[in-house]
């Protein structure tokens, strides 16, 4: 069997958080690269109504559904880092076949009753008319991914979660040039439209899941995947959901009031609804980062609470925090420079460039306060504490934006009014995850 030349328990932890993110922050932010180079050839080659279809309310669905069920697998690989942490791998390849057994079954009920209620829920959202018909068939079109994209995200999370990060980063280039040149071929050369869009999309997950999957069924590592042994195992399941459904209904709380916050923005027309989803094509370049921080302080957090090396955990966060608040200020105001040239390359209209940077300007310069709450969920969701911190942001950010848009948008029915309630929303959860943090009572879970 392998030796644990991806422990995180070991070594300077500077050198070794640094060395563990980096792969996964190239590799996200190749993935938002995609996202941009999908947006420019959605909008140049089919419309800003096009781009608007895409980006607008399907894909606020998308995320919702999505990260619910990522949400809950959460759980499996929160498990899999302590158990590597521990040095129980029989237990971790238990977890592991539950979770893909459990991502199998969830994949394959999200792509049928994504295909019966698509319509539905995009009228619920007020879906602008003129792109409904867009609208419907691109979700349908990218659900029916959805075993592909549960499994990807199992298989990435289960090799980052024992230590390996650079192999997740191979995966996802290649699958970002394969859908970047589909898009290309559908899209630009055969004129497939929307639809080319979204089979671009669900090839290219096809592609680093195969891959992934391919790797973990012939690794000699602990997390080796074997077909014969895939099975539920009930106990597991239930650690799963203790740890991944507070994680899930936090994500999904975070898309539902997205969801509410989108509907309103809906109200505001089809051009506004294009601004609005420009900006998250660039300003995703910074999410990427922040989930790669997320993603990297969780399994360094997880192995070390599971080997019982609290010092060098605390240590750790510590250490993340300093880093991401300084990067989160250099990029901020980057991301504020570069956006008028970044616009101009795939929106066409003037009017419409100037309205999404203007949204950039309500929630950009909140961003170090993010910082705050990004690294101390990745602590929570370490060691396996997910309920109380679920609860906070639900209270913090989610229904305080919902509250917002139904009594405080109606007195004041701007854009503006919509995008600041992001930036007031993190003051409100960040200064509750502190304060619970240093209560310390989040470390006795286990």
């Amino acid at each position: 069997m392998a030796d644990r030349k991806n422990d995180l328990t070991q070594g300077s932890v500077t050198r070794k958080l640094l060395t563990f993110f980096f792969p996964i922050w190239i590799g996200l932010l190749f993935q938002q690269l995609y996202n941009t180079a999908d947006a420019f050839i959605v909008g140049r080659f089919v419309g800003d109504n096009a781009l608007a279809a895409v980006g607008g309310s399907a894909s606020s669905i998308i995320n919702l559904v999505i990260g619910f069920f990522n949400g809950l697998n959460s759980g499996a690989t929160v498990l899999i880092s302590q158990k590597y942490g521990a040095r129980d791998y029989a237990a971790l390849r238990r977890v592991l076949n539950t979770a893909v057994v459990f991502s199998i079954g969830v994949g394959l009920l999200i792509t049928a009753a994504g295909d019966l209620t698509a319509p539905a829920f995009l009228r619920f959202l007020q879906n602008p008319e003129d792109i409904m018909d867009d609208s419907v068939m691109y979700l349908r079109i990218y659900l029916t991914g959805a075993v592909l994209l549960l499994l990807y995200n199992l298989f990435q999370g289960t090799m980052q979660a024992t230590g390996d990060s650079a192999r997740p980063l191979l995966y996802l280039v290649c699958s970002c040039c394969v859908n970047i040149l589909l898009d290309l071929l559908f899209v630009a050369k055969f004129g497939w439209g929307i639809a080319g869009a979204g089979w671009a999309s669900v090839i290219s997950m096809a592609v680093c899941t195969v891959m992934a999957g391919a790797h973990l069924l012939r690794t000699k590592e602990h997390c080796r995947l074997v077909l014969k042994d895939l099975r539920l195992n009930g106990n597991d399941l239930k650690n799963i959901m203790r740890i991944g459904l507070p994680a899930g209904i936090q994500g999904s709380m975070y898309s539902v009031s997205n969801m509410i916050i989108q509907s309103t923005v809906n109200t505001f027309g089809t051009g506004l609804v294009t601004a609005w989803t420009a900006t998250g094509k660039l300003d995703g370049f910074y999410w990427s980062t922040s989930s790669a921080v997320g993603t990297s302080l969780c399994a360094f957090v997880g192995q070390c609470y599971g080997a019982g090396m609290t010092d060098r955990m605390h240590t750790a966060i510590r250490t993340c925090v300093k880093l991401f608040t300084t990067a989160t200020v250099v990029m901020s105001a980057g991301l504020l420079a570069v956006a008028r040239p970044a616009y101009s390359l795939f929106l066409n209209d003037p009017q419409v460039i100037d309205d999404a940077i203007r949204i950039m300007w309500m929630f950009v310069p909140f961003y170090f306060i993010w910082s705050f709450v990004e690294t101390l969920s990745a602590t929570f969701r370490g060691v396996g504490n997910t309920l109380k911190p679920m609860i906070i942001v639900m209270l913090g950010t989610c229904l305080f934006r919902v509250l917002w848009m139904i009594f405080v948008v109606p007195l004041k029915h701007t854009i503006d009014t919509v995008s600041i309630v992001y930036g007031i929303s993190w003051i409100i959860t960040a200064a509750a995850m502190i304060i619970y943090y240093k209560r310390g009572k989040w470390l006795t879970t286990k």
